[in-house]
């Protein structure tokens, strides 16, 4: 379907197992390289849709200088956003208590940047997905945290696991933008390339 990217190498610049999945799922040949230790650091004027967009551009940047003529790079970062402030990945078991009983009976937005890169040109965009907890309680909480252990998701949780079964009593947007690639929008963009 995406003959008119067949030129390409394309490269998904990810870890993220949900990434790979979900890329895989657009028929998409591609291959993963990931540059480690970028830092993924911004200004705290960004605000919402800015600050994911932003960061998937400071990944690409990271590839320019080796990226071939023949490459495409796609890019992404989520983030999770309530009250004006970026929900990352936890850093301890504390770390996700506190974000999941902060989501906990309220909405917050998932927000993905994602960027396509060659040498010749870059595209950009997010995709902001509102989603609606229930209330959780403290038993849920930490069952979820001790057998799913989220810490290498935004928000400590991912929507596809039980906390998502149990938890998650609307959604507003894409689905697979909460897991990590708002596919439908990234297939759009890429048509048009």
């Amino acid at each position: 379907m995406l003959e008119n990217i067949s030129k390409y190498k394309v490269i998904l610049a990810s870890n993220s197992p949900r990434r790979r999945e979900l890329l895989s799922g657009l028929g998409i040949d591609y291959e993963v390289k990931v540059i480690s230790n970028i830092d993924e650091s911004f200004s705290d004027t960004l605000q919402g849709e800015e600050i994911p967009v932003y960061i998937s551009k400071v990944k690409a940047r990271a590839y320019l200088s080796t990226m071939k003529d023949d490459e495409m790079v796609i890019t992404a970062d989520t983030i999770v956003y309530t009250n004006g402030k970026v929900l990352g990945k936890p850093a301890s078991r504390e770390d996700a208590i506190d974000m999941l009983k902060e989501l906990s009976g309220h909405s917050h937005q998932v927000i993905t940047g994602v960027c396509i890169t060659t040498k010749d040109f870059q595209k950009s965009f997010a995709s902001v997905t509102d989603v609606t907890f229930d209330s959780l309680n403290d038993e849920e909480i930490d069952y979820y945290i001790d057998k799913y252990k989220p810490y290498d998701k935004a928000g400590a949780y991912g929507i596809q696991e039980w906390i998502g079964y149990i938890g998650v009593s609307s959604i507003e947007g894409s689905y697979f933008n909460v897991m990590g690639l708002p596919v439908q929008k990234l297939y759009k963009e890429l048509k048009k390339i």
